[in-house]
């Protein structure tokens, strides 16, 4: 019993004695981000993933993804026309040289677009993402020219375009007619 209760406290003796350098050194550690190369390897893979080249790399869906990445995120002429008017996947090479970092994240963490940019999508990433998509498009360079302007419903919009229909609203139920009696 002595021998146990000697033991047990040689333990906590260096349990005491270890346990504010470990929580000191933790506590001093630097938490190191992301390197840049996984930033590239995670923006690429998300670009692929969320669905960004299907409406800004033309021909990316009917190409079914076989799309050359110096061809990417160059925008397109394709308007999507509906009952907002008509817009246009804009040139993101273009869009991200046009700021830095921060203002990419202020950007993408506030936007609010017309149909049909999933922008809640974008705005519900993390920040690593969003500086993950940032980092990779700035890697792809110049390239593309401005996407079309968007053009306010009405206005009849030039070819190539997809006409977005949408079913009109279900009309509320008649109020049940009181029966006869």
């Amino acid at each position: 019993m002595m021998r146990s209760a000697c033991l047990s406290l040689a333990i906590l003796g260096l349990a005491a004695c270890s346990a504010p350098d470990a929580i000191e050194t933790s506590a001093q550690a630097p938490v190191a981000g992301p390197s840049d190369a996984e930033l590239l390897a995670r923006g690429d893979y998300l670009v692929r993933i969320a669905g960004c080249n299907d409406c800004h790399t033309p021909a990316y869906g009917e190409r079914g993804g076989n799309v050359p990445k110096q061809e990417w995120l160059v925008g397109s002429p394709l308007g999507f026309n509906g009952p907002w008017g008509t817009t246009y996947a804009a040139n993101l090479r273009i869009k991200a040289a046009e700021m830095d970092e921060a203002g990419w994240l202020k950007y993408t963490g506030a936007l609010h677009t017309r149909p049909l940019m999933p922008d809640f999508a974008l705005r519900a990433m993390c920040e690593d993402d969003r500086r993950a998509i940032y980092r990779f498009i700035r890697s792809l360079g110049a390239g593309g020219a401005k996407a079309p302007d968007y053009l306010p419903p009405g206005k009849a919009p030039p070819l190539p375009y997809m006409q977005m229909v949408l079913p009109p609203m279900p009309q509320p139920a008649a109020a049940a007619a009181p029966e006869a009696g």
